[in-house]
């Protein structure tokens, strides 16, 4: 629907547009999709681009962390009962999400039915990131789940009990989780015209041809006028946004870049198969000189169960990483926690793992 804004322009924007508008189309009638997210940069440009935002002494990018990133992927997977084009929350019945990089896959989660099952590389996510992981002999007995965590097995958790505990962390005893930002059928048909609009207005479509017979259908806009255009068209929503949503004000966009950021689209016999957005650019920054995001179609792939997955609960969770953290070696008794810090030390980690 936004790549049929190309409609408002030339003859060459019409046939830019169209060609998109039908990719998208044949996308929206799949019940299944699958995608690669890659983040195009290396260590040198996410340091400089770390350095630009004059980081605190000591809280710099480790070398590490932006290895990681430099290197990542995230392969995804959802599946519907309806179209995906038709689909509303209630209708997704699965989904499945793998982060990997060079040394092979880091986490993969998966959502179906009522659980959420898991499995991660622990040990070089916490070199990666900086912080120990708790060894399995420091695991109480009965903490047999979490053990099968740490060893890079498959887990799983009930969803809606996980979503409950992590809602419920740092709210006031007694309180009622706040319910989740929704935005009403109406308030989204309009966001979306307004952001045709602004699409049709702004940005510039132009096509070219592929020694491999794809196609590529270049979409490009100043990126602060973009989005400051689509804000004016937006701002007589503002009363109608859940709380929390608040609009920037033109102020706070005034340093935003105006630099052109192009998308580029490649049409393979008319399908989509990959997305590629430069943002190089953007970082305003001689240092970075390669920044950008991929998104990779491929055949959707139906998320199936992992076999052999071994239930947890949030007590489990709590009781184990806080004994493993709380190692009798690790504490003198003037350090000793109370057992209400050290509940909150526990939840503090499941809310950053979730």
């Amino acid at each position: 629907m936004l790549a049929g804004s190309a409609a408002c322009g030339t003859v060459e924007q019409l046939s830019a547009g169209k060609k998109l508008d039908q990719a998208f189309e044949e996308l929206a009638e799949q019940k299944t999709i699958s995608f690669e997210l890659d983040l195009d940069t290396d260590t040198e440009s996410l340091k400089a681009l770390d350095a630009s935002s004059d980081p605190e002494p000591g809280d710099e990018m480790p070398d590490e962390v932006a290895d990681l990133f430099s290197g990542a992927k995230i392969n995804v997977t959802v599946q519907s009962k309806k179209p995906i084009g038709e689909s509303g929350e209630k209708d997704y019945v699965g989904m499945a999400m793998r982060i990997s990089n060079k040394d092979g896959d880091l986490v993969e989660y998966r959502v179906i039915g009522d659980y959420t099952y898991i499995h991660s590389d622990v040990n070089v996510l916490g070199k990666a990131m900086g912080f120990p992981v708790p060894s399995v002999k420091d695991l109480p007995p009965e903490a047999g789940g979490l053990k099968k965590v740490l060893e890079g097995e498959w887990v799983k958790i009930d969803t809606k009990e996980m979503e409950k505990t992590t809602a419920e962390m740092g709210a006031e005893p007694g309180a009622k989780p706040a319910p989740e930002p929704t935005l009403d059928a109406k308030t989204q048909k309009r966001l979306l015209e307004a952001l045709r609009q602004t699409v049709a207005r702004e940005v510039d479509f132009k096509t070219a041809g592929d020694k491999d017979g794809s196609e590529h259908i270049t979409a490009t806009a100043p990126f602060r006028t973009l989005v400051s255009e689509f804000l004016g068209e937006i701002r007589p929503l503002a009363k109608s946004l859940p709380p929390g949503m608040e609009l920037p004000t033109d102020k706070d966009l005034k340093d935003a870049p105006n630099t052109e950021v192009t998308a580029d689209f490649t049409l393979k016999d008319g399908e989509l198969t990959e997305v590629y957005v430069d943002l190089v650019k953007l970082a305003e920054n001689a240092k970075v000189k390669k920044l950008g995001l991929s998104v990779r179609m491929s055949e959707g792939r139906t998320p199936t169960v992992p076999a052999g997955a071994t239930e947890l609960n949030i007590d489990e969770i709590l009781g184990g990483f806080g004994a493993a953290m709380m190692g009798d070696d690790a504490f003198t008794e003037d350090d000793a926690f109370t057992d209400d810090e050290a509940l909150l030390d526990d939840e503090a980690l499941l809310e950053d793992a979730a």
